[in-house]
Formats: C-alpha cells, sequence, structure tokens
C-alpha cells in the first residue's frame, strides 16, 4: 500500500525520510505474526504504528488491545494481563479473564514494556515463546494465540545491564525492531506540523489561524523539542489562545519555548583567572568553604597581630574598631573573644613562629579587649543618643549582635 495513503488513513504528517522508513518496516511487518519492539523517545507518535501493523494484519478483524505498562500497579498487572480465579486475593470477588485471554487471536499492544516488574516479564517470555500463561491463583495452563507488539522509551540495553529487564525477553520481543525518530531529526516536518495543529485549534475555538513568519519558523527548526510532537501540539494551542496577533514572530514564539536539555540552561560562571572550571555543585561548594576558611585563618591572624602590637591604646581602639567588628562582627553570630580557652589554640598560631611564654598574659590581654568592646559599644550609644541601629551601623555590625553584646555586658 502506499505510504501517503497510510498516512492519510492515521493522520500522520511529515515527510521525513526517517519517518518514511518506519512506516515501510511497519507495513512490512504486518502480515507476518513476528513480534515488534517500537523505541523512540516520548511524545513521537509511538502509539501509531501498533494499529498500522494490527490493521495491515491477517488479525486485523481480531480484538486490539493496548496496554499502558507504565499505568499499572505492580500488585495487580499480573492479574490484569493474565486475569485471576475467584478468591486468589483480597478483593477477587469472580473469576476475571486478562487482556492475553480476550486478546485471542488478536494484536495486544505493551506500551511502556521496559516499566514491567522482573516477575512479569517471566510470565510475557512464555506467552511468547509457547503461548501459554497461567491465571493468578491457579494451576490450569490457558493457550492463547496473540501477537505481541511493545514500545518503550526506555534505553532496554541499558536496563539489561542494570538487572532491571531480562535479556531473553528483550531479544524475544525485539524480533523486528522500529525505531520512530524524534522531532529534531525531522527539520522538514516541524513547520507541517505546527500549520495542522494550528488549523485544528482554529476550528475547535473558532479562531483566525495563527501563522509564523520566517523568522519564528527558523526558530522552529533551531528549538531541540525535548517532548517531540506532543511538546508541539501544546505549545502551538498555548499561542493560539493567548496571542491576539495571528502572525508571531521569533520574539513572540520564544516566549512559549522552555529551556531544553541541548545545554541551553544557564551555565555556572567561573571567575577564577586561572580558568579552572568545575564539574559539579559539591565541588563549587568545597571552594566556598575552603575559601571562608582561609578568610577566617587571615582574621585571627589578624586578631593576633593586634594583640602582640601594644604601643598605644588609641591604635588598638582604632583597630578594634574598623577592622574586628566590621570584618568578625558584620551579621554574624560568631564570638571572637573567648573567654576560657586559650587564644594560641582558638587562633591555631604555629608555635615556632610565635611562641608564646605566658598564658596569663593572654587572659589579661582578652580582658583589655572586653573592656574595649564594651567602651566602643557604650561611645556608640552615647554618639546617636541611645538608637541602636544607627549605633550599629556605625559600628559595622547587625542591630541583632548589637542587642545580644549589649545584653551580655549587661550595658544600661
Amino acid at each position: 500500500m502506499d505510504i501517503q495513503r497510510i498516512k492519510q488513513r492515521f493522520g500522520i504528517i511529515g515527510n521525513s525520510e526517517l519517518l518514511n522508513r518506519s512506516l515501510d518496516v511497519a507495513v512490512q511487518v504486518a502480515p507476518t505474526d513476528l513480534s515488534v519492539l517500537i523505541t523512540g523517545e516520548s511524545g513521537t507518535g509511538k502509539e501509531v504504528f501498533p494499529q498500522i501493523i494490527h490493521s495491515f494484519s491477517s488479525r486485523k478483524h481480531a480484538p486490539y488491545i493496548a496496554v499502558n505498562c507504565g499505568a499499572i500497579p505492580e500488585g495487580t498487572i499480573d492479574s490484569e494481563l493474565f486475569g485471576h480465579e475467584k478468591g486468589a486475593f483480597t478483593g477477587a470477588l469472580s473469576d476475571r479473564k486478562g487482556y492475553f485471554e480476550v486478546a485471542d487471536k488478536g494484536t495486544i499492544f505493551l506500551d511502556e514494556v521496559g516499566e514491567l516488574p522482573l516477575s512479569t516479564q517471566v510470565r510475557l517470555l512464555r506467552v511468547l515463546e509457547t503461548g501459554e500463561f497461567i491465571k493468578v491463583g491457579s494451576s490450569k495452563v490457558i493457550k492463547t494465540d496473540v501477537r505481541v507488539v511493545a514500545a518503550t522509551n526506555v534505553n532496554i540495553p541499558e536496563s539489561v545491564k542494570l538487572n532491571k529487564f531480562r535479556e531473553d525477553l528483550y531479544y524475544r520481543l525485539n524480533t523486528v525492531p522500529i525505531v520512530i525518530p524524534p522531532l529534531r531529526e525531522r527539520l522538514e516536518d516541524i513547520h507541517l506540523l505546527f500549520r495542522k495543529f494550528a488549523k485544528d485549534f482554529a476550528e475547535k475555538y473558532r479562531m483566525p489561524i495563527l501563522r509564523l513568519d520566517e523568522s519564528a519558523q527558523a526558530t522552529l527548526r533551531k528549538y531541540r523539542w525535548p517532548g517531540n510532537i506532543r511538546q508541539l501540539k501544546n505549545i502551538t494551542e498555548q499561542i493560539s489562545i493567548i496571542e491576539k496577533e495571528r502572525l508571531v514572530n521569533s520574539v513572540e514564539l520564544s516566549r512559549y519555548l522552555p529551556f531544553s536539555n541541548d545545554g541551553s540552561l544557564p551555565a555556572l560562571y567561573n571567575n577564577d583567572s586561572s580558568g579552572e572550571s568545575f564539574s559539579s555543585e559539591r565541588e563549587i561548594l568545597y571552594k566556598v568553604l575552603f575559601d571562608m576558611k582561609n578568610d577566617m585563618n587571615d582574621l585571627k591572624k589578624l586578631v593576633y597581630d593586634l594583640m602582640e602590637n601594644k604601643d598605644t591604646t588609641s591604635n588598638i581602639e582604632s583597630s578594634v574598631n574598623e577592622t574586628l567588628v566590621k570584618k568578625l562582627y558584620n551579621d554574624s553570630e560568631i564570638d571572637i573573644f573567648p573567654k576560657t580557652e586559650d587564644y594560641s589554640k582558638s587562633f591555631n598560631i604555629d608555635e615556632q613562629e610565635n611562641e608564646i611564654q605566658d598564658t596569663e598574659i593572654f587572659e589579661e590581654e582578652s580582658l583589655s579587649l572586653e573592656k574595649k568592646e564594651i567602651e566602643l559599644i557604650k561611645k556608640a550609644l552615647e554618639k546617636h543618643n541611645g538608637k541602636r541601629k544607627l549605633a550599629a551601623q556605625d559600628l559595622g555590625i547587625s542591630e541583632r549582635t548589637l542587642y545580644r553584646k549589649i545584653k551580655e555586658y549587661s550595658i544600661s
């Protein structure tokens, strides 16, 4: 039969060579009883091909049943496919025929076959090899003559490696493979499909037909369409309803195209002069943490140097005010003045370079710094007439931190 007549009969739009090849294989394999495995991405229209195979087979007057294996719970999939006896499980109030029994002499289409549990895969393999199955809760073998056409968007060979799909079942189903091309490999068909959908929605919603200018048509061809035909149809419907202008340009069309999986998503920018790039977010977090650690070590050394510098009281006061408070206390809850630990441990100072002779000296310096801190806070409060917000800004700390220090030192 002519391919164009098949397209008209089943509503298939497109003239892609890859699409025509898939249709040709489907027509050629239809008169046989060979199992067929249809593979392709989600939204490519895999569900049409089993209908074509059934319609051009000797079974066309027998039942055709389509089963979405991914939509049936694992606990009931065996009962759905093979039936059950009364009392086989809770809720089995009567005998029930399964799809394989109902579809005897006909065709059964197993969509999303890659989602079948392993126990069901064993039962399916037996049906394909011997034409026999057993109902759930029964011991009686039932014969059936069913042609199986399966489809999946899962990488079955990869699932076989991960022990999620039986290798023998894969080869049994894959007697004749049919690969449905994704929309991005059918560039010449994209605008044809858009026009078909736009015409259908114009009739449905009683509005003028939506059209695309040349720039918008180019944008359609450049986009990768991860959702394939289903995504194109949804976007065409959105534009048909929302846009008031019936001639859409590239800018207007781009508003309806989400980021695809081709790398169009924003990339992380690395401002490192060495050009080093990070392969994952974890590495970026590690770098941030290490940078924070280095900054804290630098600040600790700065505090230690200030403590060693005893030239004048004013120098210490100025350094503490401008450096410690602004850098260490800025919106932070870190206490830079430990009262019980040795400063040599807190600051992790190399003992060989900065040998500490007397720990009591550090205790005295700690008290001195605490007094200076209290004095600075009091001066700031007096300067701004007790207004904590202004005092905190002058000190370079948050108002919350200032409130905590006032409470800690009982400053009135």
